[in-house]
């Protein structure tokens, strides 16, 4: 799924996906042959502070979904506080439609390990965690192959490549939790104990992992780091958008000719990456997409133009998130999509906030009872009512992310919603005699 196979170089920078096609690529050999690990004895000339700095420079901005300055949060670490620094990489990617974590680890897990090694050089820590979600068994494998190759290689350890560095590095499998994607319940999670959000403040660069200062960073960030120390933070920084620096992958999902992913500075439009992507697929065109997986608000065709940087995305009313792009044509449900997704945030609420474990149950009541066709209009008025109730007063940020797609849908959407209730159940359903775009609101079957 190398982002070289397809498209135009002149759009596409392949970094972090370049060496996905070689043969063997997640092998110490492969990553090697590319430079790998060549960052390290810069990096260690240049001492932590330096690489602070470095990282600070480049614009590099956190590519787990908030956009979070990363030189900015290593530099929160109090280098005064006695207890040990720990870096934890957040690689618990469960976000529906997320999905180019885990073929990076898979393709370039080396790739990620120095980026580990980096980044813990920076803050001081001398132990790192790669938490990684449950399910991907086969990731895990090969990550904790990886580590012990660099182990082997003297890439970790004691006194790495003669700096007098110590750093060691422990792969962690989750249980398969989304709400172990919010960084506190990670902690939660490492900690031994179940996976629910801590109050905060204190904050985890004061008193994260064990009550020590932590950083926690996502996979994509933590693997940006190496190139950025090998090539330079003006070289990362020329790519990308003024306030959006760099390059990411993007993850197209859905109704494509070609998905996949697609590593293009930030800035690239979805109509630029469809293209690439050979179009939307044969004669269908695109209704609705999301621009940062399902707990991003989403958007329409008309706004295929939106630079997909965070604040072209957020000016148009949605967040890019991790940049995955699910892709609806007119073939779909917005209704029965958005029913699916609230589902999934009902299923994975962790019920510690009434807000969120109550909010989320009564949201997928609602919106099935109009999916069926039942209920009247006002019951969009209550959906926008629960989910005013949820936003803003839940512990965490999964009972936001469960009314974005609500209450976006409803906005784009709300004649569709209609038609379901003038329908009686779903005007997709194959056994009705007219297409959806056949049909005209308040039309009978």
């Amino acid at each position: 799924m190398s982002s070289t196979a397809t498209g135009s170089t002149d759009t596409l920078t392949p970094v972090l996906t370049s060496g996905w096609a070689d043969e063997r690529s997640w092998t110490l050999d492969a990553y090697a042959r590319r430079g790998g690990y060549a960052a390290l004895d810069k990096a260690f000339a240049m001492g932590p502070d330096a690489v602070i700095e470095a990282v600070k420079d480049s614009g590099l901005r956190g590519r787990g979904g908030a956009g979070f300055p990363t030189g900015m949060k290593w530099s929160f670490i109090p280098q005064d506080n006695p207890n040990p620094k720990y870096l934890v990489v957040n690689a618990d990617e469960s976000e529906p439609g997320t999905c180019k974590d885990i073929p990076l680890m898979m393709a370039s897990p080396h790739t990620l390990v120095e980026g580990v090694i980096l980044s813990s050089f920076a803050i001081r820590a001398h132990t790192a965690f790669i938490y990684i979600r449950g399910e991907v068994l086969h990731v895990i494998r090969r990550v904790q192959a990886a580590v012990a190759a660099a182990y082997a290689a003297g890439h970790l350890g004691r006194d790495i490549h003669g700096s007098g560095y110590d750093l060691d590095v422990v792969v962690h499998a989750g249980a398969g939790a989304y709400i172990c994607g919010e960084e506190t319940a990670l902690l939660e999670g490492l900690e031994g104990r179940r996976g629910q959000p801590r109050l905060r403040p204190p904050f985890p660069a004061v008193a994260g992992l064990y009550a020590s200062p932590t950083v926690i960073n996502n996979v994509e960030s933590i693997s940006s780091v190496p190139s950025i120390i090998a090539n330079g933070a003006e070289w990362f920084s020329s790519m990308g958008t003024e306030k959006s620096k760099g390059f990411g992958i993007f993850s197209l999902s859905g109704h494509v000719q070609r998905p996949g992913q697609y590593e293009a500075p930030l800035g690239i439009t979805l109509r630029q990456l469809i293209d690439l992507a050979g179009g939307i697929r044969e004669g269908h065109e695109l209704k609705f997409w999301t621009p940062g997986g399902s707990s991003t608000p989403l958007l329409t065709a008309e706004h295929l133009d939106v630079p997909l940087d965070f604040e072209g995305v957020g000016a148009a009313g949605s967040m890019l998130g991790t940049r995955a792009l699910q892709l609806f044509d007119e073939t779909v449900c917005v209704v029965r999509a958005v029913l699916r997704w609230t589902e999934f945030y009902k299923h994975e609420s962790c019920g510690k906030c009434t807000p969120c474990r109550e909010g989320t149950w009564w949201l997928v009541q609602t919106l099935a009872r109009l999916e069926k066709g039942q209920g009247s209009e006002a019951d969009l008025d209550l959906l926008l009512d629960q989910c005013d109730n949820i936003l803003g007063r839940s512990f965490c940020a999964l009972g936001d992310g469960a009314t974005s797609p609500i209450s976006s849908s409803i906005k784009y959407f709300r004649e569709e919603y209609l038609a379901h209730l003038t329908h009686g159940g779903c005007p997709f359903d194959p056994a009705a005699s007219t297409a959806w775009s056949d049909r005209t609101v308040g039309a009978t079957a």
